[in-house]
C-alpha cells in the first residue's frame, strides 16, 4: 500500500518519496498530533462559553443559561471548523506536517482579560471579536509583505534552540496539569494528586509510551492514550471519565449520543467596531500583534527546524505560503466567533512519530472533519491520557538542548531566559519576548563596538600636511 501510494499522483504531489515517508508514517504522525490536540476543542469551548458570548445578560437566569449552552455548542464546532480549514490550507498549499488550532493562551486572553466572566469585561463578545480580526488582518499584511519570513531568519540561533526545549518543557508542564493532564501539578494539590487513581493510570500510559518508543515500537504515543482512554470509560470506577455526578452525568449522557451535529447560531458573524473609538483598544491592538509576532512566527519556525526542512540559509520551502496560511486562518477563527488559531505547538508529537510531509496535516484536518460529527467521542477523551504523551513531547525536545553554547554568557543566559519562562509563566510568547530582550541587552555594546569600527574604517586617513608638500614639490622636480 505504501509503494502505491508513494507512486501515485497524491504521493508525488506531497513529495513523500522526496521526504523519505510512506503513507502510513503519515497516517501515524497525524493521529498522534490530533490526540495531542482535540482538547482544545473542549478547553476552548469552555473558557470562551464562560463569558456568556453574545447573550444578553439582562434576560432570566435560566433563558441565559440556555443561550449559554448554546454558544457553548456554536464553539465547538466553531473550533473544529477553523482547524480544520486550517489543517488543509497547511497541508495542500504549505505541504508541511503542522497542525493548526486555536491557541489556548490567547482564548484565556479575551475570556478573562477583554470580555470576563458572564460578561464583566471592559469589552462585548463582538468588540473583542472586532479587535481579533482587524490584529488578524494586521497579521495578514506584515505576513504577506515577508516580514514574518525574515523575523524568523533573524532570531538568534541561541534563543532559537532554546524556543524548542521550551515549548517541549510548557508542553510537559501542560501534560502534567490538573485540568489538561494527569493532575500533578495544580492549586493546593499537595499529595492529593499521588492518591488519585487516575494519576497512576496516567503514569500506566507514560510507561506504555516509554516502553513502546524504547524499543522502536511505531504508534507508541497513540497506543498509550487509547489504553488510558478505554480504561476511562468504564464506569463505577475510580478511574471513571463519567463519574456518577451531576457534571459526570452530563459528560455521559453527551458521551453516549456518539453522533452530534450543531449548526452555529449565536456567535459566526458578530463581530463590531464600535470599541476602536476607546484608546484601550489601540494599545490592546498594538500589544496582541506585536506578541502574535513573535509567538506564532517562534513557534512555527521552531517546528520547521525541528522537522528539518530548515536549509543552510535559514528559509524553508513554501516558506511564504505557510506564513499566510497562519496569517488567513485567524481571520477566519475570527470570523467564525473565535479567538485566533494558528500553528499548534503539538505538532511536535506527529513530527517525532516521523510527519514529514502536508499529508499529516490533512489528516488532522479529516479528523478535524469527523470532530464536527463525532464531537461526543472525541471530547471524552479524559486528560490523563492526554497528559503523558505531552510530558513525552518534553522529554524528546529536549534533546536540542547539548546545541546551546552554554560556554558562552551571551548565548547561554538569553537561552536559559527562553526556556524558563516558557513553563512557569504558561506562555511561549514571554518566553520568546524575553529571550530576545536579554540577548540585544548582552550583544548592544558589541553591536555599537563594530558599528563604530565600520565606520572609522571607511573614513579616509589624512596624511600628514608636510608630507604632502614635499610629494608636491618633488613631483615638480625640486627635490631628486
Amino acid at each position: 500500500m505504501n509503494e502505491a501510494f508513494t507512486s501515485s499522483k497524491v504521493g508525488k504531489y506531497f513529495k513523500i518519496e522526496e521526504r523519505k515517508s510512506c503513507f502510513t508514517r503519515e497516517f501515524r504522525a497525524a493521529t498522534t498530533t490530533f490526540l495531542s490536540i482535540v482538547y482544545v476543542i473542549t478547553v476552548i469551548s469552555t473558557v470562551l462559553a464562560s463569558t456568556g458570548g453574545p447573550c444578553s445578560h439582562s434576560s432570566e437566569a435560566l433563558e441565559y443559561k440556555n443561550c449559554v449552552l448554546v454558544v457553548q455548542s456554536d464553539l465547538i464546532v466553531a473550533v473544529s471548523l477553523a482547524s480544520m480549514l486550517g489543517c488543509f490550507a497547511m497541508g495542500l498549499l504549505a505541504n508541511l506536517p503542522l497542525g493548526v488550532a486555536p491557541g489556548s493562551g490567547q482564548a484565556m486572553y479575551m475570556a478573562y482579560n477583554l470580555v470576563g466572566l458572564n460578561g464583566s469585561g471592559p469589552m462585548k463578545y463582538s468588540e473583542a471579536l472586532g479587535l481579533w480580526m482587524v490584529e488578524a488582518l494586521v497579521f495578514l499584511v506584515i505576513s504577506g509583505s515577508g516580514l514574518r519570513a525574515k523575523m524568523g531568519r533573524l532570531i538568534p540561533p541561541s534563543v532559537r534552540l532554546a524556543c524548542a526545549v521550551g515549548i517541549g518543557l510548557f508542553i510537559a508542564f501542560v501534560g502534567l496539569q490538573s485540568e489538561h493532564g494527569v493532575g500533578l501539578i495544580g492549586p493546593d494539590m499537595k499529595m492529593k494528586s499521588l492518591n488519585s487513581p487516575t494519576f497512576w493510570l496516567g503514569v500506566v500510559g507514560f510507561i506504555i509510551m516509554c516502553y513502546g518508543m524504547a524499543h522502536e515500537v511505531k504508534g507508541s504515543m497513540i497506543y498509550g492514550i487509547l489504553f488510558v482512554t478505554l480504561i476511562s470509560w468504564f464506569r463505577s470506577t475510580s478511574v471513571t471519565y463519567f463519574p456518577k455526578t451531576v457534571e459526570g452525568e452530563v459528560k455521559y449522557l453527551y458521551f453516549r449520543k456518539v453522533v452530534d451535529f450543531h449548526k452555529i447560531q449565536k456567535i459566526a458573524g458578530k463581530i463590531s467596531f464600535k470599541d476602536f473609538s476607546k484608546g484601550r483598544t489601540w494599545v490592546s491592538l498594538f500589544i496582541l500583534v506585536y506578541i502574535d509576532i513573535l509567538a506564532t512566527t517562534g513557534t512555527l519556525y521552531t517546528l520547521v527546524e525541528i522537522g528539518g526542512f530548515i536549509d543552510n540559509q535559514g528559509s524553508f520551502e513554501n516558506e511564504y505560503i505557510a506564513y499566510m496560511v497562519d496569517a488567513l486562518v485567524t481571520v477566519v477563527g475570527s470570523a467564525l466567533g473565535i479567538s485566533p488559531v494558528s500553528t499548534a505547538a503539538e505538532s511536535s508529537t506527529g513530527i517525532k512519530e516521523g510527519g514529514r510531509t502536508g499529508l499529516t496535516a490533512v489528516i488532522i484536518g479529516l479528523y478535524f472533519s469527523l470532530s464536527l460529527v463525532f464531537a461526543p467521542l472525541l471530547t471524552s477523551v479524559p486528560p490523563w491520557a492526554i497528559g503523558p504523551s505531552l510530558v513525552m513531547v518534553g522529554v524528546i525536545m529536549m534533546k536540542v538542548a547539548k546545541d546551546i553554547d552554554w560556554g558562552n554568557i551571551k548565548e547561554a543566559v538569553p537561552a536559559f531566559i527562553t526556556i524558563i519562562l516558557m513553563p512557569l509563566t504558561s506562555s511561549i510568547p514571554n518566553g520568546i519576548i524575553g529571550g530576545l530582550g536579554i540577548y540585544v541587552v548582552l550583544n548592544f555594546y558589541g553591536w555599537i563596538s563594530w558599528m563604530v569600527k565600520v565606520v572609522v574604517m571607511k573614513k579616509p586617513k589624512i596624511k600628514n600636511p608636510m608630507q604632502i608638500e614635499a610629494n608636491e614639490i618633488g613631483n615638480q622636480g625640486a627635490i631628486p
